[in-house]
């Protein structure tokens, strides 16, 4: 499998997904679209990974680029590509989709719960997940929704947290796949995003969680996504 990331920072990169696409020998490539970097065409990938980035939909003219990367995503969308938006990336799924992003209730910068929805209970994504686990955080915006979105989870602080747009597209406002050192990056690079919040962490409160945890539920996520899709493939070629 042909895995392709687009970058928006970096300072915020796939961390545990690198490890799980190499065990699993998959192909990866990278684009960092605000580097100048030219987008693929999604006939040179078969799944598109968007990441994270101090980037916002709302301020789109102060990154221009994004205006390209949403066309890339109507593309892959078009093409029957499956995807994975995380933060920015879930923002820029949404609108790609038609679905304007949104400011969140409340800025989450730490590791906090998340709890299923009813939906979230029942989708393949996350089957075999509790009823509530812990995610990192780290974000002002949330993405906005369509009429076939479907909130799979959602925490204090935000309502929006896992998205299903499809069953072939999944948009994810926290982040389950940052190690620790990924942290450690973004501590260093967005030290102001650590200003004292109710769903704020400071630094040594954000550095003493365990990362191993959280990107174990990562990996499950990520083995549960490829083998729906591939179910879903063989229905359909069937």
């Amino acid at each position: 499998m042909r895995i392709q990331y687009i970058i928006h920072a970096d300072f915020e990169l796939p961390g545990i997904i690198e490890e799980w696409a190499k065990k699993n020998k998959y192909t990866e490539s990278f684009c960092r679209p605000f580097a100048g970097e030219k987008l693929p065409n999604p006939s040179e990938y078969d799944l598109l990974i968007l990441m994270g980035g101090p980037q916002s939909p709302l301020s789109m003219s102060e990154s221009p680029y994004l205006e390209e990367e949403i066309l890339t995503i109507k593309k892959t969308i078009k093409a029957h590509i499956p995807i994975l938006g995380f933060c920015l990336g879930a923002q820029l799924i949404g609108e790609a989709l038609g679905a304007r992003t949104e400011r969140s209730p409340n800025k989450e910068v730490g590791v906090f719960p998340i709890e299923l929805t009813e939906e979230g209970c029942k989708d393949p994504l996350l089957k075999n997940f509790p009823k509530e686990f812990l995610v990192v955080h780290w974000h002002n915006d949330m993405p906005g929704l369509t009429a076939e979105a479907r909130i799979l989870a959602k925490s204090k602080g935000c309502p929006r947290q896992i998205i299903r747009y499809s069953h072939l597209i999944y948009g994810f406002q926290c982040h389950p796949e940052p190690t620790k050192k990924n942290i450690e990056a973004m501590i260093e690079h967005c030290s102001n995003d650590l200003a004292p919040g109710k769903f704020v962490q400071s630094r040594k409160e954000l550095l003493h969680n365990d990362f191993t945890a959280i990107n174990k539920k990562m990996i499950q996520i990520l083995d549960n996504f490829i083998a729906s899709t591939k179910r879903l493939e063989a229905r359909i070629t069937s």
